[in-house]
C-alpha cells in the first residue's frame, strides 16, 4: 500500500465514524425532546438546580397539586448543561426532600461520655451558636501587635460547600466575615 493510499483510506474512516456517530446523537435528541414535553397531569412542574456539586445541572421537579410532596425529579431537556441528563446523585436527587429515612433528630455526645443522646434539632442549634459565641469571644482580636484595629478572629475557621448557591455562598460568607473570620475557604477550591 502506498503511503498515500494509507493517508486517503485513514482519512475516509475517520470521516466516515465522525458523521456516524452524529446520526444516533441527532436522534436523540428529538426523543429527550418528545420525552420532556410528556408531563404528569396531576402534578406542578418548576425548574430547579441540582444540589449536589457546583456543576449546576437543571432539573425538572414535578410536585402533587394537592398534596403539595415532591413526586417526580428528572433532568431538565433544556437546560444548556445537562440537556436531560443527570448523574447517580443527581438522579437520586428526590431522597433529599422524600425519604423515609431522613434523619429527624440528632445524636450529640457529651464530652468524655461513651453514650450518645437524642436531641432535637432547636437544642442542636442553640448548642452551636452557644459554642461559636463562647470561642469567637474567646480568640477575638480587636487589636493587632502594631496596635492597628483589625477585629478578627483567628479561632474558627468556615469550609463552605459547593452543594450552596450563589446566594447561599453570599450569605454565608458575609455572616463567617461579620464574626471576624479571616480563614474562609470553599470546598471545591481545595
Amino acid at each position: 500500500m502506498q503511503r498515500r493510499t494509507f493517508l486517503k483510506t485513514t482519512a475516509a474512516a475517520v470521516t466516515a465514524t465522525a458523521f456516524t456517530g452524529l446520526g444516533p446523537a441527532f436522534a436523540m435528541d428529538s426523543v429527550v425532546k418528545e420525552a420532556g414535553g410528556s408531563k404528569i397531569q396531576w402534578s406542578k412542574q418548576t425548574t430547579s438546580i441540582c444540589a449536589f456539586c457546583s456543576v449546576g445541572c437543571g432539573l425538572l421537579v414535578h410536585t402533587n397539586k394537592s398534596t403539595g410532596r415532591v413526586v417526580n425529579v428528572e433532568g431538565n431537556s433544556d437546560h444548556p448543561i445537562n440537556r436531560g441528563s443527570l448523574c447517580a446523585k443527581g438522579a437520586s436527587s428526590i431522597q433529599m426532600t422524600v425519604n423515609a429515612d431522613r434523619p429527624t433528630k440528632c445524636m450529640y455526645r457529651a464530652p468524655y461520655s461513651d453514650k450518645f443522646e437524642v436531641k432535637d434539632w432547636e437544642w442542636c442549634k442553640k448548642r452551636i451558636a452557644k459554642l461559636i459565641k463562647k470561642s469567637r469571644d474567646e480568640s477575638f482580636e480587636e487589636k493587632n501587635a502594631d496596635d492597628k484595629v483589625v477585629n478578627r478572629t483567628m479561632g474558627i475557621a468556615s469550609l463552605g460547600s459547593a452543594a450552596l448557591d450563589n446566594e447561599e455562598c453570599y450569605a454565608m460568607h458575609s455572616f463567617m466575615r461579620s464574626l471576624g473570620l479571616v480563614y474562609v475557604e470553599h470546598q471545591a477550591r481545595i
